[in-house]
């Protein structure tokens, strides 16, 4: 499908996920221990056949640069296609300043060059399946402006604080939008995406730029509402956000319900990801592990309990691992118990013997720290 180009965009104003974001962004957070989480967005491109994308990052992007690579990994053909890592030139130390808007407006000329006439904007922080073709056509049969992309939430005043809602009338059409503040528990969660015109895209990104330094692409629609058809379409079936430490567990524990895992996995809808040759995991004898996710080349002798442990872990005799995400390499010592942890990768915990954290405050353990 040679009729739009895609965009990635990162993480969202106020978004902070403890630790990790330090170290990489948003999009190179490895989730289930093996994928990163822009492998969802890419993939859900690719599959619907869009080979023009364009991934915009901020910050410490060398682990993002080295994940993406040419884009031959996620089922780019590089004949017609191509996948560009795009910056912020202008890049402010104040987050504020460092917007979509600003990060489009430093890559405008490549925005204008696009052949294609529509644009395919969609966040690298969200996990869920989208087929774009069919999202396209809509927007395209509908004569709308500018078509986004929602999911029905019932839990908005516990959880996605600072996330963007929609109000749609009955004509599902967007009347507004605004910072969730918890106020409601059922709501219309805008989901980041958006498909328009690239003239249109141009627009609004120079008209937002002479309205304020800080504004973001929703802010200048959203002073827009009235002269622009902006329709929402609701996603279906399994979503998740990244926002913040607990958003980043939840969605990780989320995938060892085996509901959620055929309801976000197909046949026919791979997510692809950079694959790393290693052993299957070694149980030792004496081992334990119950409703988690492990990946090879684990070496495991203690007990995991409903955690995600990614590649090449040691959980040595007599650990106790429980409600954790374990990123790679790491090493969990003898008699170590640890619970409500992600810990970063490279980290060893050997003579701190309890590590415990609240389900609703968990605590991360540095990358390459020893504890």
């Amino acid at each position: 499908m040679a009729k739009a180009f895609a965009i990635v965009i990162p993480s969202g104003r106020n978004f902070y996920v403890k630790g990790l974001q330090d170290h990489r962004p948003l999009g190179a957070f490895s989730f289930l221990g093996r994928y990163r989480l822009i492998d969802f967005a890419l993939s859900n491109l690719t599959n619907s056949e869009i080979d023009r994308i364009q991934v915009y990052v901020g910050q410490n992007p060398r682990s993002l640069a080295e994940h993406l690579g040419n884009g031959a990994n996620f089922n780019i053909n590089l004949k017609h296609g191509k996948l560009q890592l795009l910056f912020n030139q202008d890049s402010k130390l104040n987050d504020i300043y460092n917007t979509d808007i600003a990060a489009f407006a430093s890559n405008l000329s490549i925005i204008q060059r696009m052949l294609q006439e529509y644009v395919v904007i969609t966040p690298s922080y969200m996990i869920f399946r989208q087929n774009f073709e069919d999202l396209l056509n809509k927007h395209i049969d509908s004569g709308a402006d500018i078509t986004v992309l929602y999911h029905k939430v019932d839990n908005a005043k516990e959880q996605y604080r600072n996330m963007t809602l929609m109000s749609i009338n009955r004509q599902k059409g967007v009347t507004n939008f605004f910072a969730n503040l918890g106020k409601t528990d059922s709501a219309n969660l805008f989901m980041g995406t958006y498909i328009m015109k690239r003239d249109l895209l141009v627009e609004l990104i120079q008209q937002a730029r002479k309205t304020s330094s800080i504004y973001r692409l929703v802010d200048i629609i959203n002073d827009r509402i009235n002269d622009l058809d902006v329709r929402a379409v609701q996603h279906r079936g399994y979503f998740a956000a990244i926002y913040d430490l607990k958003s980043y567990m939840d969605a990780n524990f989320s995938l060892l319900d085996y509901n959620n895992v055929q309801d976000l996995f197909v046949p026919e809808w791979p997510f692809y990801t950079v694959t790393t040759d290693a052993c299957p995991a070694h149980y030792f004898p004496g081992s334990s592990v119950r409703g988690s996710m492990v990946a090879n080349g684990c070496d495991v002798e203690g007990s995991i309990e409903n955690s995600v442990i990614g590649r090449n872990v040691k959980i040595c005799k007599g650990a106790v691992v429980k409600n954790c995400v374990v990123l790679s390499h790491s090493v969990i010592g003898r008699d170590v118990h640890l619970e409500n942890q992600v810990v970063d990768k490279w980290a060893k915990i050997i003579n701190a013997k309890e590590i415990v954290a609240s389900p609703d405050n968990p605590g991360y353990i540095e990358r390459e720290d020893t504890l």
